[in-house]
């Protein structure tokens, strides 16, 4: 049991695993994961020592986008089973003490929910405001130039309404019109319904999204200087400055009617996704303000290309420094990302690369939040055009090939027809990269990744000052990290090796401290000295 589990903060610093659900486990077998899937696997998912899951879409949905196109709020779309299936997913995962996040996409709609199909019959029928609509300009052209992240326009012509509508993501994809209260009251209704059932909290998709500037000012080009890192260099959605069709003040308001639903049930919680590329720190401290709005923002600042020991104390330190009331998760890789391994270039080395790179995330302060798959060390699969189920992937490629290589099905045995994930074809191809690294080939070898990643989960879950622990950086050369985690009684001390040779550093300010090997990782200190083994790591207790 989490040490933090029975308090209704127990997100502070809790280990969240993401699940994609039609990729994890196949229990009817029809080639896509579903929920009975998940509840069959509570036990491996257990014993990783994570805190609690947080479950991509599940809805009822025409797939346009996976299930993040909405059709019915308050239904399981019958792909992944029944509503009755996840009640029962909730009741075993809180018999397990895992605590269940479910992923709460209230920006937009599918083109097929009712919502919609109302408001797109007239302009003058009881949902004609619940969308963003607006009509063209003078010319016929949409009436500002703001674009989709999935290419061109995010304006599309109805021809019932003679009018464009928003859609910032896929043209089948809607956007709500915040503005109207009808529509607040309508989506905070809906996470109330998700509430009595028993959640534990929600993942709020696009949370920065919900509300659009009123006057349809333009978007300005980006700053110079400015890095999008939220898209591909091919996406042009990265030559705007989203001013007006994003993260508007308006927001801010909204989310204290969402926190103010939060607190009638005790414990429960949400984090926000905050896809932002300039005054990160600063937006999340706004989205975060301690009782008031979320608890916690999800953020993408270590889903960079590459990574460094400077660019890591750079950001975290910066995130830090301007977030003091509220909590950050911290994540490498998620299901719209290629996997950490192959991103940072140690795919060859993903054996020791990764129990390093999922400890060094767990040091930080905040909550850490892994993806499927990232315990086995999997790589980004190579999914051919011909197999891409992606519509992100299928518009910019090849410069971009989506997000298919890290959503193929998750590799439970190494010798079972596709991976023991499912008996019938996957709606993604396995990939014959994984299947060595099956988790039934790492749960029987006491040295694999898998076992060292639960090794260390249960060593941290023993840890409080990694939970809640004030953080304070270490100047040290590349490629070494080093991080001080302090309470008011306990120092500790994390070292981590990015590199692939041993390195020895000197730690200005250490001048005693007592290697703690029940972590799992080995390492030599002797006074203010560290040697650390390639893409190897180290935890102490500094003497005060």
């Amino acid at each position: 049991m989490s040490i933090k589990s029975a308090s209704n903060e127990w997100w502070r610093g809790a280990v969240i695993y993401q699940i994609y659900p039609r990729s994890f486990f196949d229990a009817d077998g029809n080639g896509i994961g579903d929920l009975p899937g998940i509840t069959a696997k509570l036990d491996e998912i257990a014993s990783l020592g994570v805190d609690a899951l947080w479950i991509s879409p599940f809805f009822k949905s025409p797939m346009a986008d996976f299930g993040y196109d909405v059709e019915d709020y308050q239904d399981v779309d019958p792909l992944f089973g029944s509503l009755d299936n996840f009640k029962l997913l909730l009741a075993e995962a809180h018999k397990r003490d895992l605590k269940i996040l479910i992923d709460l996409v209230m920006s937009h709609t599918s083109e097929k929910h009712a919502w919609f199909q109302e408001s797109k019959q007239s302009r003058d029928n009881p949902k004609a405001d619940w969308y963003v609509w607006a009509d063209a300009n003078p010319t016929g052209n949409p009436p500002n130039n703001w674009l989709s992240m999935f290419g061109g326009s995010a304006w599309e012509w109805d021809t019932t309404r003679r009018q464009y509508f928003l859609h910032n993501f896929l043209k089948v994809q809607p956007d709500l019109n915040f503005h109207n209260p009808e529509v607040q009251d309508a989506v905070l209704d809906t996470a109330k319904f998700w509430l009595d059932l028993g959640v534990d909290g929600f993942r709020l998709d696009v949370v920065n999204y919900y509300f659009h500037d009123a006057r349809l000012r333009d978007n300005p080009p980006v700053p110079k200087g400015v890095t999008m890192n939220t898209v591909p260099p091919s996406n042009p959605y990265g030559y705007q400055d989203h001013l007006y069709d994003k993260q508007q003040p308006e927001n801010l308001v909204f989310l204290e009617r969402f926190r103010a639903l939060l607190d009638q049930y005790p414990g429960a919680m949400a984090v926000g996704e905050l896809g932002i590329d300039k005054d990160v720190g600063l937006i999340t401290e706004d989205y975060t303000v301690a009782g008031k709005r979320l608890q916690m923002v999800y953020s993408f600042q270590l889903m960079a290309e590459k990574i460094s020991a400077k660019y890591v104390r750079d950001v975290v330190g910066a995130m830090d420094g301007d977030v003091t009331s509220g909590w950050v998760c911290w994540a490498v890789s998620n299901h719209d990302f290629p996997r950490v391994v192959s991103r940072w270039g140690y795919g060859d080395v993903a054996d020791k690369a990764a129990p390093m790179l999922m400890a060094m995330l767990a040091s930080l302060k905040g909550s850490p939040c892994f993806y499927q798959g990232e315990e086995l060390g999997l790589t980004e699969a190579d999914v051919p055009f011909e197999k891409l189920q992606d519509p992100y992937g299928k518009a910019f490629w090849p410069a971009f090939k989506g997000r298919d290589g890290c959503r193929t099905p998750y590799p439970w045995n190494e010798t079972a027809p596709n991976g023991g994930f499912s008996l019938a074809e996957p709606w993604l191809p396995m990939s014959d990269d994984h299947l060595p690294r099956a988790f039934d080939v790492q749960a029987a070898d006491e040295h694999s990744t898998l076992n060292r990643v639960r090794h260390f989960l249960s060593w941290r879950r023993t840890q409080d000052t990694l939970y809640t622990g004030s953080i304070r950086f270490i100047e040290t050369p590349e490629p070494v990290l080093a991080l001080l985690r302090e309470t008011g009684d306990e120092t500790l001390l994390c070292l981590f090796n990015l590199g692939r040779d041993t390195v020895t550093v000197h730690l200005p300010g250490i001048t005693s401290a007592e290697l703690l090997p029940d972590s799992g990782f080995t390492a030599e200190i002797a006074g203010g000295t560290a040697t650390l083994p390639p893409l190897g790591a180290a935890f102490a207790r500094v003497s005060r």
